[in-house]
């Protein structure tokens, strides 16, 4: 199985993000209850490497219809706001 790219993240202030892209080797999304990017960080330096592609690392969302056995299953997935935080908005309910 192949992780699945981050294809844009909108979370701009995280350290992994520069230019709308997401440079963190791999990410986790949410917690039992919630489709946050748990990767989500702020820090004075960037983080990751620039040449690195981000993706799905693990999934904690079990009710997402992606979502095999705590792995995510999308070809990619795109990280924006919702609810004030950086949520995968690929995320669709089973």
């Amino acid at each position: 199985m192949e992780m699945p790219v981050v294809n844009r993240c909108e979370a701009t202030s995280c350290a992994y993000n520069r230019d709308g892209r997401c440079h963190a080797t791999a990410i986790t999304v949410g917690d039992v209850s919630h489709a946050h990017c748990d990767t989500f960080f702020t820090a004075p330096t960037p983080g990751g490497d620039q040449e690195t592609v981000g993706r799905v690392g693990a999934c904690k969302i079990s009710d997402c219809r992606h979502n095999v056995s705590l792995e995510c299953q999308a070809p990619g997935i795109d990280i924006g706001y919702a609810r004030d935080e950086a949520d995968c908005l690929t995320y669709a309910p089973a």
